[in-house]
This record gives C-alpha cells, structure tokens and sequence, in this order.
C-alpha cells in the first residue's frame, strides 16, 4: 500500500488527524527508566502501543535515536510498530539534504533499513536531491516548505524574482513539475496559519505535515482551518506534549489522555470548517 493510501485508510480507521511525534529524551523518562538509553525502544513501544488506536501515523525523529547510538532500538521500534498498530504509517523525521550517491544512500537507510512509509527531506539543493527517494514507489516525501522556527524567515519568507516567496516557490514546485509520481508532501509549522492556507491554495491536494501543535504552542484549530480539505489530507504532529504528559509510572495512560483530547480538538475543527 502506498503511504498515501496508507495515511488515508489510517485517518479513516481512528477518525484521527493526529501524528505521535517519538522523539525520546532518557533524561524525562519515568522513574527507574530515566536516563537509560537502553529504554529508548521500550519507552517509545508504550507510547505506540497506548495510542495506536488515535493516530493516523507515528513520527519517529532520527537525531534522538542516533545521538544515544539506539539506531539498532530504531529498526526495533519500526517492527514493533508494524506488529503492534498495522496499517499506521510510520514517517522517518530526518530531514536529508544531498545529491547524487549520497542521496541515494539516504534513500536506501530510510526505505530499506528503517522500512519508513514515508521520510522528511530538504528540498534546498533542488530536484536532484529528492531524485533519488522517487525509486522508491509509493513512499512518502515530505519536503520542508514553511518550518514552524523564528528563524525560517532567514529564507523561506524571502521574496525571489517577480515577488514570489520563497516557501511559495518550493510548494508550487512540490504540486506540479517535481511530483512525478505524486508522492509528494510538504512540511508546514502550526504557528504560521495564514502561511498553511497559502500553502493548501498553492498544493490543493498534497499531504501536509504540520509540526508546532503543543509544546511549540500553534493553534490546532486554527491549523485545521488553514490546511484541511476533503481529499487534501493534513498530519498534524503533537511530540513532547504527549510523550511527556507525565513523568510518573502512568505516563503511557497520561499520552494517551493527552493524545485522545488533542484528537478530539482536531476532530471537532474539521468538523467546523
């Protein structure tokens, strides 16, 4: 199944436009897990397995598992989430950026080893760049439009030739001649929604992921109303907020309480719009 029939049958089955961020930290792990890196897979597998059920896919960051050297408790996770929530799609955060055999390298590690349904890509060194994921039929590649950073304006806000906006230009890009196969996304932050819906209006029908909802402090609802339209998916991340919603010993059953009524918010803003 491709990923976006996957994000599809996903978001139907849970009636869910949520996305579980896992980007595991061992320093807020609950009691005696905290600061053992060696959890990584289990701290994140009850956090899977207490939300599976309200998600239309699960965003693993890749840093967070390489920085500890778990990338092994990665491939781990990505089985336990294959066995534990099927027909979730699992999203590689990684962010890459590079040409050629590098790219291809890249490609191989997100699709190959990870098994990713989809992965986060920097389209900032052009079309050769992101060739090389287009292999790969029926993944998911979701390029960095309008990131939800203070410092995204350095670039993406600046204005090219004929006074069009960077994050306008990429995401014209990612709706027409770049989308070859349409397995095409963009990444859009929730603090910018006048920026979401200038987004949708210039990509009508390509999957948005939209991070910021939370910790980062963007407005779910009014995320929705920018970025959601029948047949125009959008996959909005919540991360810290649900994993860490406690550091006790209830932390699985406090994600899950925090990522049922950001569901509930999200439901109840496609339902207005």
């Amino acid at each position: 199944m491709s990923f976006r029939a996957a994000l599809a049958a996903a978001q139907t089955r849970n009636d869910s436009l949520l996305c579980v961020g896992l980007d595991p930290e061992p320093a807020k792990f609950p009691g005696a897990w905290k600061d053992d890196a060696a959890r990584i897979h289990d701290f994140c597998a009850a956090i899977v397995d207490a939300t599976k059920d309200l998600v239309c896919a699960f965003k693993p960051q890749i840093a967070y598992f390489a920085a500890q050297r778990a990338e092994d408790q990665l491939e781990r996770l990505i089985a336990t989430i294959r066995r534990s929530a099927p027909g979730v799609p699992v999203i590689l955060d990684a962010k890459r950026g590079d040409i050629g055999a590098t790219a291809a390298q890249y490609a191989r590690e997100a699709f190959e080893r990870y098994r990713a349904d989809a992965v986060t890509l920097s389209p900032f060194m052009g079309l050769d760049s992101i060739e090389p994921y287009m292999s790969y039929d029926g993944r998911g590649l979701i390029l960095l439009c309008r990131t939800s950073n203070p410092g995204g304006d350095d670039l993406q806000a600046q204005r090219l030739e004929g006074g069009e906006r960077l994050f306008e230009r990429i995401a014209r890009l990612a709706a027409g001649e770049w989308n070859r196969g349409g397995q095409l996304g963009l990444v859009v932050g929730a603090t910018y929604p006048q920026e979401i819906a200038r987004v949708r209006e210039l990509a009508p029908t390509l999957p948005l992921l939209i991070p910021g909802v939370g910790a980062q402090g963007g407005d779910a609802e009014a995320t929705v109303r920018a970025g959601w339209r029948p047949g125009a998916p959008i996959i909005v991340n919540s991360s810290r907020a649900v994993l860490y919603a406690s550091a006790g010993d209830d932390f699985a059953q406090a994600a899950r309480a925090a990522a049922e009524a950001t569901r509930a918010l999200l439901q109840r803003a496609r339902g207005s719009s």
